[in-house]
């Protein structure tokens, strides 16, 4: 079984993910990372939940002993550590997060020195030095790695987003929800600093309180307090801030999807959309593509995944894409989803110019969804058969332009999900069944 996953290494903290795996990770990413070379320094930060400073101290001791020495940030957002980790051109960034999940999980991401996400070969040759012993000896007398702390970076990120606002928020009444995570002081202090009244929300981490009915995975305590507040609006975030959805003065939710759009057009008013395109995921809705259609925009879809989304925007050239769940980004400024990034650009967005947010969230219109499981005995045989392939084609020639067939395996159960998304939720339920009608067929 692989070690590393879809965005690191993850687990139940000292079950699963033990001291004795972060350590033997440690020293394994260094005999990758820094190859021949018996030095180097890694910036490690950790979100708020109470195995960090465990496994941070135990990643760090593995660090070392290979040689090189680690800048312990503390508590950070996963893209300050990214952000970090490239100006200062180190050998690797190491988060310790779960992200928005529970305070029992923790895990480990790692930063090349660009700031990137290991490539997923990158991830199996730390793999393989962890089943060989770790690669290199260990080293000892003035060879072994020393600990700093550090002392000016947190600031350097500040500025940095406050360089890229560039806004005076004066009299704009904004609930910042940091979930009890990475950016609980972060997120009130930069928007404060921009001129906005900040109402904090759940910014009293003490360990085990992370995610827990708040952030961006809970966004019902947001909207309750900009409601309650007379707010203009309201941003929440998950663990590590590497995510953000937020809602206008109504209420009214905005994901990834809404934020993709309005942020799309605020690049396209500075002729800094590049080749007036966006990349989002398969689940994100159809009303999207009506929408920016409607605006003259292009859009890409990639699987599910930040780093996913990201192959799909180096490819295409795009410098704006994300998820349906929040993760955005600004591939001019970053290199990786960034909550902290995208709310800056969503306030510059909007507020920044004059725009109603409320005007922009409703243009985006949400075609109607079906979304149906079908049994099946073999995922793959089924998704090759030839009536199965025919009843796709079928389904999209009924939707024409007005809609969307996505049909796929469940990576978990046997199970093929039919998805469809029509202007009607009568003729979404018409298209899916030609598609389930034949699954079930062959499956038989």
């Amino acid at each position: 079984m692989r070690l590393f996953g879809t965005d690191g290494v993850r687990g139940k903290a000292n079950t699963e993910l033990t001291p004795e795996l972060a350590l033997r990770l440690g020293r394994a990413t260094m005999a990758v990372l820094s190859g021949d070379s018996q030095c180097g320094v890694v910036y490690m930060a950790r979100d708020t939940r109470i195995s960090g400073e465990m496994l941070t101290a135990a990643f760090a001791a593995g660090v070392m002993s290979a040689g090189a020495d680690v800048v312990d940030l503390g508590v950070l957002p996963t893209p300050a550590l990214a952000y970090i980790t490239r100006q200062n051109n180190a050998t690797a960034g190491a988060m310790i997060s779960a992200s928005h999940n529970p305070a029992i999980d923790n895990g480990i991401k790692l930063f090349t020195c660009d700031g990137y996400k290991l490539p997923d070969e990158v991830e199996d040759g730390i793999e393989r030095e962890m089943k060989a012993g770790c690669g290199r000896l260990k080293v000892a007398g003035d060879k072994v790695g020393r600990l700093f702390r550090g002392e000016t970076e947190h600031q350097a990120y500040i500025d940095y987003l406050l360089k890229i606002a560039g806004i005076d928020l004066a009299g704009v009444k904004i609930v910042v929800d940091a979930a009890h995570g990475a950016a609980f002081d972060l997120a009130p202090r930069i928007l404060a600093l921009l001129g906005a009244e900040v109402v904090p929300l759940h910014v009293s981490p003490n360990g085990v309180n992370i995610n827990v009915d708040s952030g961006s995975t809970y966004p019902t305590a947001m909207v309750q307090a900009v409601l309650a507040h007379g707010a203009a609006v309201g941003l929440a975030f998950d663990g590590d801030a590497d995510r953000l959805i937020a809602c206008d003065s109504r209420g009214q939710l905005l994901d990834g999807d809404n934020i993709l759009h309005i942020c799309g057009l605020l690049l396209k008013a500075e002729n800094s959309l590049a080749n007036n395109l966006l990349v989002a995921t398969v689940m994100s809705n159809f009303g999207l593509d009506a929408c920016l259609r409607r605006e003259d925009i292009g859009l890409t879809r990639s699987a599910v995944g930040d780093r996913y989304v990201l192959q799909e925007m180096k490819q295409v050239g795009a410098v704006l894409g994300g998820e349906q769940s929040g993760h955005c980004i600004f591939l001019d400024h970053s290199t990786t989803g960034d909550g902290l990034l995208t709310a800056v650009m969503l306030l510059k967005a909007t507020f920044g110019r004059g725009v109603s947010l409320e005007a922009l969230a409703d243009r985006l219109e949400r075609f109607p969804q079906v979304l149906l499981n079908v049994p099946v005995i073999d995922k793959k045989a089924s998704m090759e058969h030839f009536a199965v392939k025919e009843a796709i084609v079928k389904a999209e020639n009924m939707l024409g332009a007005g809609g969307r067939v996505l049909v796929r395996p469940s990576g978990t159960e046997p199970l093929v999900r039919v998805m469809v998304e029509a202007e009607t939720k009568e003729l979404a339920s018409q298209v899916a069944g030609v598609v389930v009608k034949v699954l079930s067929m062959v499956s038989a």
